[in-house]
Formats: C-alpha cells, sequence, structure tokens
C-alpha cells in the first residue's frame, strides 16, 4: 500500500495555489524570533513532537516514518521554530496555529532527516512540489529501505550517490533487496554493501552487471567462506565500515572479481586499521602510477607499512637509490639528466620524484618484491639528512615576501612534478607565471597532448616558461607539431624550446621558409630544425643567405610577416 494518502487536516482545504502563494510569502517576510537559550531545547522538545504529529495526523504520513524525519531535522525545525512568536506558555499552541495556516515544504525536512547537509538541500529541493503527495515515490522508497533495516539518517548517502534508487517503485526496490540477499549475506551485510558500493543497486544487463557481479562474489568469499562475519559486530553501522575499509581497494576500471581472495586472507588488516589509514597508504602508493590490485597487495602482504610515515622523514635522492641497490652506472646517469630531481625532498614527495626520474615502476617492484623494510631502514639509518642552504635561504626570502602562500604554492607545485629540495628549484621558480592551479593546468594540458610525466618535469627544468602559456596556445603549437610539421612530442626531447617560440609569427613562417628550401634544393632535409627556429632575428637572414643567396629576398617576400621599414 502506497504510503502517502490525502489527509484530512484543515491544510488540504486551502487552494494549492493559495498554498504555494503562502509559503513564498512566508520564506520572504517572516521574521525570525529568537528562542531565549533556557528555552531553546523545550522549545526544539515541544517543536519536534508537534512536527510528527502534523506530518502523521494532518499529512498521512505513517508515525514511524514522521517520527523519523521530525527527529533528524535539527535545522530544517530550528528555523519553523524561529518563524513563530515565542512564548513559553502559548508555544505549541502558537506553532500548530502556525502549521494550520502555513504549509511547510516536506521535502526539506525529509533530505536533511535522512542524513544530507542542510546546505546542500536546496540544490535537491523541486520547485512547485512541496508535499509528498505530490511526488510519493521518494518517501516510499525511503520507507522500503527503512523496514528492510537501513538506518533512516544514512539514507542519504544512497541518495546523494544513485538518486535513481528512490525513483525505483517499491515491488522492484524489494526484489532488489531480495536478489542481493540471495548471494547468501544476511540483511545488515547487505545494508553494508548497499551504503559503501551505490551501484549493486544498479539496472541489469551489460558491463555493470558484470561489476556488480565480480564484487558480491568477492564479498561473498570475504564474508563468508573467509569468515569475516565472526569477525564483525552484527549491526548495520559496523558492517557499513568494514565495507567502505574494503571499497579502499577498489576503483572504477573493472577489478571487481579479483580481489576476494586476497583480502579475506589478510581480513586482519581490515578489522584493525582504520578507514582514513587505509585510504591514507592506498592514495600515497597509487602515485607511484601502478594497478589498484597491486596497491592492495602490498599493504595487505605487508601490512607493517601502514604504521609508517610516509610524510615528514627527509630522505636524500642519491642515497636512497644507493640503499636499493642501484648500479653506480645507472647513478650517475641519474645524477648527469635529473638534476631538478635530486637533492633532499620529503617523504610525502617520494612518488612524484620517482615519477620525475621515470624510476616509478621500478621503485614500486622493489617495494613489492620484499624490499619494504629498505624504506625503514633508510630512515633509521640517515635521521638527519643535510639540507640545501640554497633551497633553505629561499624560503626564508619567500616567508619574507608580501606574497609568501602564492609563492610556496607555485613551489609546492614544482615538488609535485618531481622537483628536489635545491637552489635550482628555486631558480626555476622565479620564471614561473600564474597561480599554482593554473601551472597545473598547463602541465596537465601537455601531459594529456602525450608528453610522458619525466620528459616533462625535465622539460619545465630547462624551459620553465613553456609553463606561461594558455593551454589553447600550447594545444595549437602541438597540433601544428603533429599535423603540418610532421613530427611528434618526441621533437621536445632534444628541442625543449620548441614551445617557447610564438606560433604564427616564428614557427610557421620559419618552418614554411624552411620547406621552400628543401623543395628548391637549396637545404638537406635533415637540416636542424632546432637551428632554423630558434636563430635569431638579427643573424636568421645571414644565416639564409649562406644557404643560397637568393634566400633572403624569398624570405622577405613570402615568409617574413613584419613590415619593413621604408
Amino acid at each position: 500500500m502506497n504510503t502517502m494518502m490525502q489527509g484530512e487536516g484543515e491544510v488540504e482545504n486551502i487552494p494549492h495555489c493559495t498554498m504555494l502563494f503562502l509559503h513564498r510569502r512566508l520564506c520572504t517576510t517572516a521574521t525570525r524570533t529568537k528562542v531565549p537559550s533556557k528555552y531553546k531545547n523545550l522549545a526544539l522538545s515541544q517543536a519536534q513532537k508537534i512536527l510528527t504529529d502534523y506530518l502523521h495526523s494532518t499529512r498521512s504520513i505513517p508515525y514511524a516514518f514522521a517520527d523519523q524525519i521530525a527527529a533528524n531535522s535539527h535545522t530544517s525545525l530550528s528555523n519553523l521554530v524561529a518563524k513563530v512568536r515565542f512564548s513559553a506558555p502559548s508555544f505549541s499552541h502558537t506553532l500548530n496555529k502556525f502549521l494550520r495556516y502555513n504549509p511547510i515544504n516536506e521535502f526539506e525536512f525529509f533530505f536533511e532527516s535522512i542524513g544530507i547537509k542542510y546546505s546542500q538541500v536546496p540544490n535537491l529541493l523541486q520547485p512547485h512540489k512541496f508535499f509528498f503527495s505530490e511526488d510519493g515515490s521518494i518517501l516510499d522508497a525511503a520507507c522500503v529501505l527503512y523496514e528492510f533495516g537501513f538506518p533512516w539518517d544514512k539514507l542519504g548517502l544512497l541518495y546523494v550517490e544513485r538518486c535513481s534508487v528512490f525513483r525505483c517503485n517499491t515491488d522492484e526496490l524489494k526484489g532488489r533487496l531480495c536478489v542481493l540477499k540471495s548471494y547468501g549475506f544476511c540483511s545488515v551485510q547487505v545494508i553494508g554493501i548497499c551504503l559503501a558500493f551505490p551501484f549493486v543497486f544498479g539496472e541489469q544487463g551489460g558491463v555493470l552487471e558484470a561489476e556488480i557481479d565480480g564484487l558480491l562474489a568477492d564479498l561473498r568469499l570475504v564474508f563468508l567462506d573467509f569468515d569475516l562475519a565472526g569477525c564483525v559486530e552484527g549491526n548495520a553501522d559496523s558492517w557499513y565500515e568494514v565495507c567502505r575499509k574494503i571499497r579502499v581497494f577498489y576503483n572504477s576500471n573493472g577489478e571487481k572479481g579479483k580481489m576476494g581472495e586476497l583480502i579475506g586472507r589478510y581480513k586482519n588488516v581490515i578489522l584493525e586499521h582504520g578507514e582514513e589509514e587505509l585510504m591514507q597508504k592506498a592514495e600515497y602508493f597509487s602515485r607511484f602510477g601502478v594497478k589498484k590490485e597491486e596497491v592492495a597487495r602490498l599493504i595487505l602482504h605487508d601490512s607493517e607499512l601502514l604504521n609508517f610515515d610516509f610524510e615528514t622523514p627527509v630522505i636524500n635522492v642519491l642515497k636512497l637509490l644507493k640503499h636499493f641497490g642501484m648500479s653506480s652506472k645507472d647513478l650517475e646517469d641519474v645524477q648527469q639528466n635529473y638534476a631538478h630531481a635530486l637533492g633532499t625532498i620529503k617523504m610525502v614527495n617520494l612518488p612524484n620524484v620517482m615519477r620525475a626520474l621515470g624510476l616509478s615502476k621500478w621503485f614500486f617492484n622493489r617495494i613489492k618484491d620484499g624490499k619494504h623494510q629498505l624504506l625503514l631502514t633508510y630512515v633509521t639509518s640517515f635521521p638527519n639528512e643535510d639540507q640545501d642552504k640554497g633551497y633553505q635561504d629561499g624560503l626564508k626570502a619567500i616567508r619574507a615576501s608580501r606574497t609568501p602562500v602564492h609563492t610556496m604554492n607555485k613551489l609546492n607545485f614544482l615538488h609535485a612534478l618531481g622537483f628536489g629540495e635545491t637552489a635550482l628549484t628555486m631558480a626555476v621558480l622565479t620564471y614561473l607565471n600564474g597561480t599554482s592551479s593554473k601551472l597545473q593546468e598547463r602541465f596537465d594540458c601537455l601531459l594529456h597532448l602525450g608528453i610522458e610525466f619525466s620528459k616533462l618535469s625535465k622539460i619545465v627544468a630547462i624551459r620553465p616558461k613553456v609553463l606561461s602559456q594558455h593551454p589553447k596556445i600550447i594545444e595549437k603549437k602541438i597540433k601544428f607539431l603533429y599535423e603540418e610539421m610532421g613530427s611528434s612530442v618526441e621533437l621536445l626531447d632534444t628541442f625543449p624550446a620548441f614551445l617557447c617560440f610564438d606560433l604564427e609569427n616564428r614557427i610557421k613562417p620559419r618552418f614554411r621558409f624552411y620547406m621552400w628550401m628543401i623543395e628548391k634544393g637549396y637545404c638537406a632535409k635533415n637540416f636542424s630544425m632546432a637551428t632554423m627556429i630558434a636563430t635569431s632575428d638579427k643573424n636568421f637572414v645571414p644565416h639564409a643567405f649562406r644557404i643560397h643567396p637568393a634566400a633572403p629576398k624569398h624570405w622577405f617576400e613570402q615568409f617574413y610577416l613584419r613590415k619593413l621599414p621604408e
């Protein structure tokens, strides 16, 4: 039976358009009254009871649900109380009279009551809908879930992540919950799964159904075969907490169905560590650019890493690489080619530095293959690393500057690119224009255009002004590089300055002039493009003359875009 029934109270006898008018007028003109602090709790307690009776008796909402709405909508209730002139002896009578002639938006109270932040509620309200009788599906779905055992004040988690659940008819929703139980889960386990993985309510068929089946197979293995159920208190909150921890090891790229045995074998890690702790470590190791399954295997198998401080220890990059067994020859190569990523760094920046060195997977594999203890022994062996004086002086200058926050954000941006704590980093910092968010946007643009992280980090170290351009300008240059020049981003390995030159006034005319000379047979096809573009205007014409005496005349007549002096 539908939970929404037409009420018999006085509000129902007011024409609908009149009620909407009254509601809007109330919202814009009502004077807020302040309840004396000594009566505040009493007023709220009485208001809660009156609202429950109003929703049940006048609005015909079943008492259990009316009580939940009134009990869990503190801010909405406080706002309602503030609209009524307060007098302790007559407050109940006044509020009852107010509700008799002034309709409330029932959805506002409902959304807050199911656990949605009040600041988000206005975005969820539908215009011209104030009563459940106008759209009963939301309350009907909530009632089905509550009767199944879902905590009323956690239903908002489902609504925010998958509001389509609240558009299902009641039979469909009950059927889906029965299907989830058919996997062998008890009701509280189903609730925990649904709250942590709302996509299990998804439509049947296709890829999503396969993901759902994979996840539920994993969870059945963990809960039943590995008896996690015997270690968890039998209530919905406990199972929701457990499922949130398990969710840390999943992502949306199809790994469901592959991790059940791994999680089950190391269930003690799930039981003994908090969600935040697991999330921090999973996020840290994911920054090495490896699969989520590999991160999960590392954390679950080598759980002592969860107790290690990956934030504050200061390490020396070359010493750490040597400590992890890198050969002298490879260390020399790193020192020669990646000076910007060397020096001391904080442990939190280690994944970024390894990406900048092109060693992220090598380093992660060393940790995964049983070498994680080397991280722990390094910190105890080298507890006080000497830090670069030039870098420390730069920090002092930033703190004493007029814009310390702005500049520190840019410095942190460089550290996120894998730059070490050296004087070189401070020198590069002086060439960066724009906010850290704009710099990140430009860097991401180049990444998406196909430049590897390690190569791009190195380009920024050599030519920091690469990041002084709008992403659209960068895209046009790379497009010209691919489509007209027939080259690729590999050109930037030897000629990173390409990105710093003006496309219309330098790159295009110089390249087209170069192609004309090849066509005429004046120069070879393997002539250096870097030389052609990078040569200054002052030296370009003599350079072209040396290639062929007729070249300068053609350059000025056909390619030179600036007006010559008369």
